[in-house]
């Protein structure tokens, strides 16, 4: 018996290792034919099963779950590539092992056609009312956000209802994100698309090797100059989007005797207005990078980048603008000597310098260090309506005296309906006012030279002065990043990222319009000497252009963080496991005493901010078969607040948000997945939950007297209903579920149709807390009076939370092409105001609920504001030539063919902040402070003409 029992456990054994023995696998690498570097992301095909995987950051692949047997070929596709089919033999039970497949640069570079509608405008920028993450996954090939980048894009649609800051933006391993909002600067490299073409993004929640990642995921360009194929690039494009001229040059070496390479870029956009009237582009763009392969195992590479660039912002307006002016106008810009100037100029200009080492320790491990240091200064101008005098009366009491009208043509005063309700009998003075707005309704800077000329002589200072908002910021970053294979089935990669941030922030005068000095004073505080003071410690002071002036003051940040992942490949299922950890800590640092908020509230260093985050996330994906796939993936992340959302009002004192705590998201999806050689599809349906977020906006508001109770410290001359305030919203809850569709069919060898479809639901999920700050009174006296804000269940702003698009391509053998969609949005809300929707709205000034108060009338008040839906049309062509041994391409695109008007975003004033004001004001037939939206661009064209050499 035990004998007997002994060979069965021996024959079970020796089964089980035959077995393991046996497994059918597929193994292999690729590698640049020209330089000969691994190419990571490169999508590798089982022709006849469908069967696709990608090469990871070594170059690496496998198959390991169904591999068909027999004769097979593999397909390599990386975009700037000629695609490249291998015929192999499998045999059963063994491993076959293909490494150093070499894939061919695609000199002809026939573009994708989603590759060359997004331009630069298009991503996230301050003027557009929404964020935009486009950038993020123009990147990508998978169908869904590609469609989202390049066709939802115009629409400011959000993959998911997420903004910009849940996605990771890295230039050869190096974080661009911003630490003061979150969000990556698009401007730091504009203009420079001939040269940042190589990049690879991951996914959602999926690991990529350079950083522990977010919801949105990652997209890393790479710049090493080794990895450029070798020639040169001349582009020159047209549109009317936002510049009208684009001129690029580009030229790499390629790898050169001695392990030297090179590539160069130098661009030039320019135009007068863009789209909407006034909006100047002024960009120029610089590229370097050389790279030093010193041997085998170690290469250095020096990156240096720098886009200067001005541009002319473009304003939001009400409806009753929109009617009188049409969606192309803008109230910031007017004519002065013949010429177009705009008032509120967004000026960027911060160089990048880098230093990167690539370390193959061994045929399986690879370190990667990086060392960046980006500085320089933004600027945001504007113009000032505030100027003051001086002065003393008989009894010797000081006072201010002056101010002058709000330049802005748009100004409430200056319409039509302003004049409906303040003189109703007189219908005279609204018709006139209309005349007036329709046959000019642009700013008058002759006016404003005048009323500061005639101020000078008389001996006062400047009523108006275009004046710049600054910050100036000087940031270091260094980190390391390993990656190892440890077996064939596990991976590992990981690694540790510095940054530290020294940011100042500051008001300059740019021109004193005629004038030579200014008074340096609060205009919104000048009840009191002391309040009205910017800076106590030079009270009444006199600037001149080029002075600092307003606010004065350091922001410091210091960032440390570190993540590990682990991969795990086998025949059935591919699954990984990560975390990370990071510590952010921040101070601001007050050069000025501000009046209002003396000593120690406002001037020398604050409280240190300090904020310990955490992330957690696991993913899988089953293999059903080589067409069939379930990739479900799960994260747990706590970070810190940004910047912006941590302090209250940074540029007078050094208040944080109160309770203010690391902000909580829990994101997971599930995806289905079928790739064959004929149709790719993907539906995904995900859920994300974000808990103690910030929020604090800035605006004028009336009609906030309930609150004198809670303000303790209100001085009894000023005017207790109306002040500019700070709203702060704090211990946000949002949800953000739905699915998302992508689907291709190539139905012949030239038509491919495809399709991606989003439907979304984004909403509050709590009532969130609420207070409000000012000169006046702060955070703390008025919390406890507003408590809440009322807003669960309410739709989220940010673009369509619907978009569903169709189309088709058309690609000759003769090397044209042409292609075409339509885009359907729906479901796009209006951003509510917080503050209408606390106990604010329905206090009285004696504490009371008002005796008035009709919940019916004040529930249709504050009805989310919906939005029409639309469609757009996109129409996209183009032909390339092949002369000797040049190329030369051209082709255009035209965006919303049938000319759609539709409002891209909007939100609701907070001017009229309770119910009786607001009743009144949307009693009239066009409301006084209605709600003010931002529009989409009409027809539009783009056209690139290229020459290859």
């Amino acid at each position: 018996m035990r004998k007997n029992f002994f060979y069965v456990l021996l024959f079970g054994v020796l089964f089980t290792l035959s077995s393991f023995a046996q497994e059918t696998k597929i193994t292999g690498s690729v590698k640049d034919a020209v330089t000969n570097e691994p190419l990571p992301n490169v999508e590798v095909t089982i022709e006849e099963t469908g069967q696709t995987t990608k090469t990871d950051a070594n170059g690496r692949f496998d198959f390991s779950a169904n591999v068909p047997l027999g004769e097979q070929v593999l397909k390599l596709t990386k975009l700037g590539y000629l695609t490249a089919r291998f015929p192999i033999v499998v045999n059963q039970g063994q491993v076959l092992d293909i490494s150093d497949m070499f894939m061919q640069i695609d000199v002809s570079e026939t573009p994708d056609l989603f590759s060359i509608t997004l331009s630069d405008d298009e991503l996230n920028d301050d003027d557009a009312g929404a964020d935009n993450i486009s950038g993020l996954l123009s990147a990508s090939r998978d169908i869904f956000n590609r469609t989202a980048a390049f066709e939802f894009s115009s629409s400011f649609f959000r993959v998911r209802g997420l903004d910009s800051e849940n996605g990771k933006v890295m230039i050869n391993g190096v974080e661009m994100n911003k630490m003061f909002n979150g969000r990556p600067q698009w401007n730091n490299w504009g203009g420079m698309n001939d040269v940042l073409r190589n990049q690879e993004f991951t996914n959602g929640l999926v690991p990529s090797a350079y950083n522990f990642g977010s919801a949105l995921g990652t997209t890393n360009i790479d710049v090493r100059a080794s990895h450029y194929r070798r020639g040169g690039r001349l582009t020159y494009s047209s549109s009317n989007r936002s510049y009208r001229n684009r001129v690029m040059v580009k030229y790499s070496s390629g790898l050169l005797e001695g392990g030297w390479s090179y590539a160069l870029s130098i661009g030039r956009r320019w135009g007068e207005e863009g789209f909407q009237e006034g909006t100047l582009y002024d960009a120029n763009s610089f590229f370097v990078s050389v790279e030093k392969k010193i041997n085998d195992k170690h290469s250095l590479n020096f990156t240096g980048i720098y886009a200067p660039n001005r541009r002319g912002r473009g304003s939001n307006s009400t409806q009753e603008v929109y009617d009188l002016k049409g969606i192309t106008y803008n109230e910031y810009w007017g004519y002065q000597d013949g010429e177009i100037r705009n008032s509120r100029i967004r000026r960027v200009s911060e160089p990048i310098f880098m230093l990167n080492h690539y370390w193959t320790i061994s045929d399986n491990t690879t370190l990667n260090t990086n060392i960046a240091y980006q500085f320089g200064e933004m600027g945001s101008s504007r113009l000032d309506n505030n100027g003051t005098d001086l002065i003393t009366n008989s009894s010797g009491q000081v006072a201010f005296e002056g101010g002058g009208a709000n330049p802005s043509p748009a100004y409430y005063q200056n319409l039509p309906s302003y004049y409906l309700r303040e003189f109703p009998d007189q219908p005279g003075l609204a018709f006139g006012a209309q005349q007036d707005f329709i046959n000019d309704g642009q700013i008058d800077w002759d006016a404003l030279y005048q009323a500061n000329i005639a101020n000078a002589q008389a001996g006062g200072n400047a009523r108006y002065a275009l004046y710049e908002d600054r910050t100036d910021d000087t940031q270091l970053t260094v980190n390391s990043f390993i990656n190892t294979d440890l077996t064939d089935n596990i991976q590992l990669n990981g690694g540790v990222t510095y940054r530290r941030l020294k940011s100042e922030n500051f008001a300059e005068v740019l021109d004193l319009l005629g004038a030579s000095t200014y008074l340096d004073v609060d205009g919104f505080a000048t009840f009191s000497n002391e309040a009205a003071q910017n800076d106590l410690r030079n009270p009444n002071r006199i600037v001149t252009e080029g002075d600092k002036f307003r606010y004065n003051f350091n922001m410091f940040a210091n960032e440390i963080s570190g993540f590990a992942q682990a991969f795990f490949k086998y025949r059935k299922v591919d699954f990984y496991i990560g975390g990370s950890v990071t510590n952010t800590q921040y101070q601001r640092e007050g050069l000025y005493e501000n009046g209002a908020f003396p000593g120690s509230e406002s001037f020398g260093k604050g409280e240190k901010v300090k904020f310990t985050g955490y992330g957690a996330k696991i993913g899988a994906t089953y293999k059903i078969t080589g067409k069939h796939l379930i990739d479900a993936n799960a994260a747990y992340i706590a970070k810190a607040p940004t910047i912006r959302n941590t302090y209250s009002n940074s540029r007078e004192n050094h208040d944080i948000v109160p309770n203010v705590s690391e902000e909580k998201i829990t994101s997971g999806d599930i995806s289905y997945i079928y790739r064959s050689p004929i149709v790719k599809a993907r539906l995904t349906g995900f859920y994300t939950k974000i808990e103690d977020a910030n929020e604090v906006s800035f605006f004028f508001a009336d009609g906030i007297g309930s609150l004198n109770q809670n303000i303790a410290n209100i001085d009894p001359n000023a005017d207790q209903a109306t002040a500019f305030i700070q709203e702060i919203l704090y211990g946000i809850d949002k949800r953000h579920v739905g699915a998302e569709l992508g689907i291709e069919a190539q139905i012949t060898p030239t038509i491919k149709l495809k399709g991606a479809a989003s439907y979304g639901q984004y909403t509050y999920d709590n009532n969130p807390n609420i207070a409000i700050s000012s000169e006046f009174f702060s955070a703390a006296d008025t919390a406890e009076g507003l408590d809440k804000a009322y807003l669960k269940d309410y739709k989220l702003a940010g673009g369509p939370q619907k978009a569903y698009s169709i189309g088709f391509e058309y690609r000759d053998p003769d090397f044209w092409w042409f292609g075409a969609t339509a885009n359907f949005f729906d479901e796009t809300y209006v951003d509510i105001s917080p503050l209408n929707r606390s106990a604010n709205f329905y206090t009285d000034t004696d504490g009371q609920v008002f005796s008035d108060y009709d919940e019916d009338v004040a529930r249709e008040l504050l009805r989310q504001e919906e939005f029409d839906p639309y469609m757009t049309i996109n129409l996209i062509g183009g032909k390339s030539w092949k002369i000797g041994d040049y190329f030369v391409g051209l082709f255009a695109s035209v965006n919303n063919l049938l000319d759609e008007e539709f409002r891209t975003g909007g939100f609701e004033q907070g001017r009229n902040a309770n119910f009786r004001q607001l009743r009144e004001d949307r009693s009239l037939g066009t409301p006084v402070f209605g709600n003010r939206y931002w529009y989409g661009r009409g027809a539009t064209y783009f056209l690139n003409l290229y020459f290859r050499f």
